[in-house]
């Protein structure tokens, strides 16, 4: 938006200021003929000059095309500059400032095209400070002598009419566009950050309640197997609410420091699961990245599964154990899970396809979701996994 709103401003000055120089040059042209007696070349090119222009802005009505019109009207500019400037003294004409112009009417366009005129303009300077020392006979200077402090008056006016009450007022209006523009921009930019802030905050609170819902569903519940199958939705639900919060007190509302949030899931289910007093270690091996929520929600229910696997069937009951999880980044958007206990694992004839376990079915199907491939590391002792996954990459859809 703020480049659309940049680029309809520099159109907007540049037709202003062409118009304005069209008409300058055109009374420049009359002056030149009926007041200073310069019959021939310089008022011929200030007319055509004029012409042209005219020309090129009509066309750019129809084809739109600002840069092609932008190039032919410095073209036109350069060339009229150039054959005025011989025609009225060559190296010390007054009009040869006009080349300064140019160069500053490239650079307010842009910076590459600024360099290229300000590098042909050098060339140009140089080559009719040759003309003048050489002479070449079809060459005059037109303007009589009667007539030069006129035409360097007129000349030096026309220059600081253009850089002055044309480029610099014009500038400044469309500088003072462009910021309005931009904090109006960075108003929508705030407000949507904030409005982003307040559904992670909304859709967190939601899942609380959704998790104190099964909380209380539990309880009234005698059937130990039925209870132990809601408390592990409620994690799951739970896990989910944590990427939420964690995304609603960062400044990027996109991604999650994804250390912090394995820290903060672990510790509350080793205290969900086992209690305060239990003797587990949890080892977090993590590299200092952030996940987008993509990929961040199901990670993070993945590790939910493994984790809750490990507390209820892998580490048995007032043994102590230790969990280790680790995560690694391999290239741009491929990483590495090494996620296990140290406890009695299970046998090598279960799969997903025939356990009963939902944790470990949903294990295998996140790690689809994600994009990658699962191992189990027979190697360890008790139950480790080897995940190699990739980064879900967010599709925003902005509005119309």
């Amino acid at each position: 938006m703020a480049n659309r709103a940049r680029l309809k401003y520099k159109t907007n000055l540049f037709l202003k200021v062409t118009y304005i120089s069209s008409a300058v040059c055109a009374l420049f042209a009359f002056a030149c003929y009926f007041l200073l007696n310069i019959k021939v070349v310089i008022p011929t090119t200030l007319l055509i000059y004029s012409l042209l222009n005219i020309i090129n802005i009509l066309l750019f009505l129809k084809h739109k095309r600002i840069t092609i019109t932008y190039n032919l009207t410095s073209i036109f500019t350069l060339i009229s500059t150039v054959i005025i400037t011989l025609f009225s003294g060559g190296i010390n004409s007054p009009f040869i400032f006009m080349l300064g112009l140019i160069v500053f009417a490239s650079y307010i366009n842009a910076k590459k095209l600024g360099a290229f005129y300000l590098y042909l303009t050098f060339l140009i300077i140089t080559l009719l400070f040759l003309a003048n020392i050489f002479e070449p006979s079809f060459i005059t200077n037109e303007v009589p002598d009667a007539s030069k402090n006129w035409f360097s008056f007129i000349s030096v006016l026309f220059a600081m009419y253009l850089l002055g009450a044309v480029f610099g007022k014009l500038l400044i209006k469309a500088q003072s566009e462009i910021y309005s523009s931009k904090v109006a921009f960075e108003k929508k930019v705030k407000e949507k950050d904030t409005l982003i802030k307040e559904v992670h905050h909304r859709v967190k609170n939601n899942l609380q309640t959704v998790s104190s819902l099964l909380s209380l569903q539990a309880r009234s519940i005698k059937d130990t197997e039925i209870k132990t199958m809601i408390k592990s939705s409620q994690n799951r639900v739970n896990s989910m609410a944590m990427v939420h919060e964690m995304l609603y007190m960062r400044e990027d509302l996109s991604k999650i420091e994804y250390k912090s949030y394995v820290e903060e899931l672990s510790e509350y289910l080793v205290r969900s699961i086992k209690g305060t007093d239990n003797g587990i270690k949890v080892d977090i091996d993590i590299i200092d990245i952030n996940l987008g929520i993509d990929t961040a929600i199901p990670l993070g229910l993945l590790i939910n599964e493994a984790i809750t696997n490990s507390l209820k069937y892998g580490i048995k009951e007032n043994t102590g154990g230790e969990i280790n999880i680790s995560l690694k980044k391999e290239t741009e958007n491929d990483y590495v899970l090494n996620i296990g206990d140290n406890g009695e694992g299970y046998p090598e004839t279960i799969t997903p396809k025939n356990s009963k376990s939902l944790g470990l079915k949903l294990i295998y199907n996140l790690t689809r979701q994600l994009k990658g491939s699962i191992l189990k590391d027979a190697t360890k002792k008790g139950t480790n996994y080897i995940i190699t996954f990739k980064e879900i990459n967010q599709t925003f859809h902005p509005a119309q």
